[in-house]
């Protein structure tokens, strides 16, 4: 039986604020600031536990080996002579946002009826663009099942940052779909992450159909408000669209195109009149998981606690689900080192709909698995990482300590030279 599945990435040890990824406004905001690795890691554990709690199917995504030495060899350096740039982007912990993992096209929209998954290339940002030979990796191994077809990167220049810029429209998660690719072409001063080129060549290895595949463009102004990712202004389930005003350029006609591919689907529009670009990009409001509760239980909105702390984002959503809309239920987490960083609950999640019978069972959790992740986290990850530490040897040390605990922990120690 076909189900959506949320593998989210579990935070890993060497979290840090090193501002690095420009165009995403809270990152660089508190470049410099002590980052708390396991706090950030506990509560992205504790956002999947409520999942659970919820009665979804829960997923997770590994961190991957931190500094990436590999990457640093062939820039011709090691980790020890390494300029600081280059230790903080060998060393970044971005990985735990696995909306940045892959594009994902389940079996109901493909030609061969496989659920295919392109991994991002990400190769906008240096300390992003050398992530992808891991994730890849794990995504060979989660989804070895024939009922899945995993693609390697899409080749340079053309930038691809994942499910991100993707949202998929069905009618239910098991039946056929309209798949929606969100590119950039200018941004102001920040750079469009997504390019077309990139998003036509997926839906091309995916096998979608044209009818039911839709290019649309990111609005520039979101892109210069700080809406680096198109999952920062809006966010689709099923037959919902939610997506803030200003999200997309050609609003309309995208609009258009949407309810003559799906003419079951509600868009759910916050008017920029009620909630401006700067607070829903603060608050995350749109980088919440949409979700379809289990038993009829309608929609929910699974939201950092800083679109509570917002008053114009919380007043309109008391509106929405005081409605006889598909959104019944706000479910607020906190997930504020992530957040600090740059990243709310929907960049710590990709969405996968699959039977969990041809999951590999390791990168599939529950309340036991939940508990042993958290154990390990306990005992290895560090407290804080001050700017200044990422040159230490015994903080080094103790990150790759902590990576080796962990796989050994799941039984996956083939991923530790990957």
């Amino acid at each position: 039986m076909l189900r959506e599945i949320n593998f989210d990435g579990i935070i890993g040890p060497s979290h840090n604020y090193a501002g690095l990824s420009h165009g995403n406004l809270a990152a660089t905001r508190n470049a410099g600031g002590t980052s708390a690795p396991r706090a950030a890691a506990l509560q992205g554990l504790a956002k999947m536990r409520a999942n659970l709690a919820l009665g979804l199917v829960q997923g997770m995504l590994l961190p991957h080996r931190r500094p990436d030495h590999a990457w640093l060899a062939q820039l011709g350096t090691d980790y020890a002579s390494a300029p600081s740039h280059l230790k903080a982007q060998a060393l970044s912990a971005s990985a735990m946002w696995a909306a940045n993992a892959a594009t994902v096209s389940p079996a109901p929209d493909t030609a061969d009826g496989r659920c295919h998954l392109t991994v991002a290339n990400l190769l906008t940002m240096p300390h992003r663009g050398h992530e992808w030979p891991q994730t890849l990796a794990q995504l060979l191994l989660a989804f070895a099942n024939p009922a899945f077809s995993v693609h390697g990167p899409i080749p340079a220049p053309f930038g691809d940052e994942g499910a991100a810029n993707h949202m998929r429209l069905a009618p239910t998660h098991d039946a056929p779909g309209v798949e929606v690719f969100v590119y950039g072409e200018r941004g102001g001063p920040f750079p469009a992450r997504q390019h077309r080129q990139a998003s036509t060549s997926i839906a091309s290895h995916h096998r979608l159909s044209p009818d039911a595949t839709i290019f649309a463009q990111q609005s520039e102004a979101a892109i210069a408000a700080g809406a680096f990712h198109n999952d920062v202004v809006a966010v689709a389930n099923e037959r919902v669209l939610f997506a803030h005003e200003q999200a997309f350029e050609h609003r309309d006609g995208f609009h258009a195109e949407l309810r003559a591919a799906l003419p079951e689907v509600e868009i759910i529009e916050v008017p920029a009149a009620q909630v401006s670009l700067a607070d829903a990009i603060a608050s995350y409001l749109f980088n919440a998981q949409l979700v379809t509760l289990p038993g009829g239980g309608g929609m929910a909105l699974i939201l950092p606690s800083e679109a509570r702390d917002t008053p114009a984002v919380w007043a309109w959503l008391q509106q929405l689900v005081a409605g006889n809309g598909p959104i019944r239920r706000l479910e607020v987490v906190d997930v504020r080192e992530s957040m600090a960083n740059g990243g709310g609950p929907a960049c710590l999640r990709l969405r996968v709909v699959a039977d969990p019978a041809t999951v590999d069972p390791r990168f599939l959790l529950d309340k036991a698995g939940l508990a042993k992740i958290e154990a390990v986290v306990e005992q290895h990850w560090p407290e804080h990482i001050a700017p200044d530490a990422i040159a230490r040897p015994a903080l080094i040390e103790q990150i790759e300590r902590g990576h080796r605990a962990l796989l050994e922990a799941l039984n996956l120690v083939e991923l530790i030279d990957n």
